[in-house]
């Protein structure tokens, strides 16, 4: 696998632990992800600033408290606590997935990264590849596109600094065309040719069969395709919005990349 980078500075990255050996595992993942920081329980101060020295932040009372400061501060929270208590605990702060931080689960013998939230925007697939590399953790990747090691349509491009236009049902449409091998047109027009092998999710293999290049948007005839992808300077020639409507998601490289 290629070596992962979170999708945000180490320094946005938060990791909860609240046993004794919890901490210890926490300070071994700090040492990978310098800049990140270790939150736990203020009787272990202690514990916490041998494992992360000038690195730690304790709190007194329950863990469940810090979740709102966690989810504010945080771009990407590392929970060294069950599965089950971390679902109840952020369970009532749920937003939606363009705000939710990325929020990975790791059990304390550290043998499993499990993205609970925001596996994609929210960088939580990506944070548990980064554990993987710091500590042997592997991930648990229940998301269609990486189980699948196919393409997943929100994070085209990211390494490359490009954003993307479409609407909430647009993503979902191309996404589910992706993963149902359904005929998917990828037109690129410009950006960078190598976001295959730099996809943000690390993938290696050829690139899936149902999804058909192109170097132009005038080659496709959208009626044959379950979503379009266009990367582009571009705006949308005439008449093209509608015969786009619904299916089409827009990705636009920096221009200094074309």
């Amino acid at each position: 696998m290629p070596r992962q980078h979170l999708p945000f500075p180490n320094g946005r990255l938060a990791v909860v632990a609240i046993t004794r050996h919890g901490i210890a595992l926490a300070g071994r993942m700090l040492t990978a992800l310098p800049g990140a920081t270790l939150f736990a329980p203020e009787k272990f101060r202690a514990t916490a600033e041998a494992a992360a020295p000038g690195a730690c932040a304790c709190f007194a009372g329950k863990t469940g408290d810090q979740i709102p400061t966690l989810f504010a501060a945080f771009d990407g929270i590392v929970a060294i606590v069950s599965l089950g208590a971390v679902v109840r605990l952020i369970a009532p702060h749920l937003k939606n997935k363009e705000t939710d931080p990325g929020v990975v689960v790791v059990d304390e013998a550290g043998r499993w990264a499990i993205p609970v939230l925001s596996g994609h925007l929210g960088g939580a697939n990506a944070i548990a590849a980064a554990l993987q590399q710091a500590v042997g953790a592997t991930p648990v990747l229940t998301t269609a596109s990486d189980a699948r090691a196919t393409l997943a349509i929100d994070l085209l491009g990211r390494e490359f600094g490009w954003t993307f236009e479409a609407s909430h049902d647009e993503i979902v449409r191309a996404s589910t065309a992706v993963v149902n091998d359904e005929p998917v047109a990828l037109v690129q027009e410009a950006g960078s040719p190598d976001w295959w092998a730099g996809h943000a999710n690390g993938r290696s293999g050829p690139l899936p069969a149902n999804l058909q290049r192109f170097a132009r948007l005038e080659d496709i005839d959208p009626a044959r395709f379950g979503a379009v992808l266009w990367i582009s300077h571009r705006a949308l020639p005439p008449g093209w919005a509608a015969r786009l409507a619904g299916k089409r998601v827009i990705y636009r490289p920096p221009q200094e990349a074309a």
